[in-house]
Formats: structure tokens, C-alpha cells, sequence
């Protein structure tokens, strides 16, 4: 089970490849308020959403998604028709990593912090990684830790600009998930 803000309940299916879960479809019952704006309020729905950039991520062996939707030729011009070719890296500008821990709520959902993430950064998120889980012995609270790599795919990023969302970030953190920042 997961959660999209349109479905309920929301379904997810992922497949493990090389060690890593990709989602590759999410499905579920339709909000009726969602079909109530569409003048369908009668109706009942499914909707779906299939994952296809994910599965040409692994075909022609393309590290970052993003790069789906980059305007750089040095991208676009190694693929043709009716060719399955593997991807060649070229190079890219630096990231900026950022870590991030917090004490874990109730019904806390890891998800939800990576939307939140992409919501105040946006595609300038490239990933984000568990670094670290630690549960207090004595008061039974989980914190994790997650480290955040930044990076434009047409720019080098400032220090400023990444230090203004992680603080961005901190704060929503804890004001929209709950959590407790460390």
C-alpha cells in the first residue's frame, strides 16, 4: 500500500533490480471529490500511472531520471530508433550533498519526506539516501538520517542557494511531518 494524493486507497508496485526498488506503477480508487470537480461525481474510478522512464533507466543503463527531461543534446543524440544502446555519462556539474536527521513521529511515512524534499527543491534534487537509523534504547524513538544530493543539470549550484533550501527544508520538516529535527 502507499499514498497518492488523488487515489484511496493507493497501490504501488516496484520491482528490486540491482539491489535497488524502482516504482514502476501506481494505481488506486479515484478521490470522489477529484470526480465531483469532473462533473462525474456518479462514477467510480481507477487511475494509473505507469513507470516507463524507470524501465528505460535500466535498458539502456541511464543513471539519473532527470535526464529525461534535459534539453541537452549531449543526452538526446545518443539514442535512435529501433536501437538499444547504452548510455555514455558525459560531464556534469558538481553536486552538493546535505544531511538531515529527525526523530520519527508516529505513522511517519519515508515517502512523504521525499515528496516534501522535491516539493521545496524540485528537480534539483538528484537523490536522497538512508545514511544512518538509530533507535534510543531508553526512550524507544527512531532517528534517521538521510543525506540529500543537490545537483542542476545545466548549472553549478551556490552554497547559498543550497544552505537557503535545506533550511527551507528543515523547517517544513518538522512543521508538515512531525518530526523532530536534529
Amino acid at each position: 500500500e502507499d499514498y497518492f494524493p488523488f487515489t484511496d486507497p493507493s497501490m504501488e508496485c516496484e520491482i528490486l533490480y540491482d539491489g535497488e526498488w524502482l516504482e514502476v506503477l501506481g494505481c488506486g480508487v479515484i478521490h470522489t471529490e477529484v470526480l465531483d470537480m469532473a462533473g462525474r461525481g456518479d462514477r467510480r474510478g481507477w487511475a494509473f500511472g505507469l513507470g516507463l522512464e524507470r524501465l528505460a533507466m535500466i535498458l539502456f543503463e541511464i543513471p539519473d531520471i532527470r535526464l529525461f527531461w534535459s534539453d541537452d543534446e549531449r543526452f538526446h543524440k545518443q539514442f535512435e530508433e529501433g536501437k538499444i544502446t547504452k548510455f555514455k555519462s558525459y560531464s556534469k556539474y558538481p553536486p552538493c550533498y546535505k544531511d538531515i536527521a529527525f526523530w520519527l513521529p508516529e505513522g511517519y511515512e519515508e515517502n512523504d519526506f521525499f515528496e516534501l524534499a522535491r516539493g521545496v527543491a524540485g528537480d534539483l534534487v538528484e537523490k536522497i539516501d538512508l545514511t544512518d537509523e538509530f533507535t534510543n534504547p531508553k526512550t524507544n524513538k527512531t532517528s534517521k538520517c538521510y543525506r540529500i544530493t543537490y545537483r542542476s543539470m545545466d548549472r553549478s549550484l551556490t552554497d547559498d542557494e543550497i544552505n537557503a533550501l535545506q533550511e527551507e527544508l528543515r523547517a517544513k520538516s518538522g512543521s508538515e511531518l512531525n518530526v523532530e529535527v536534529r
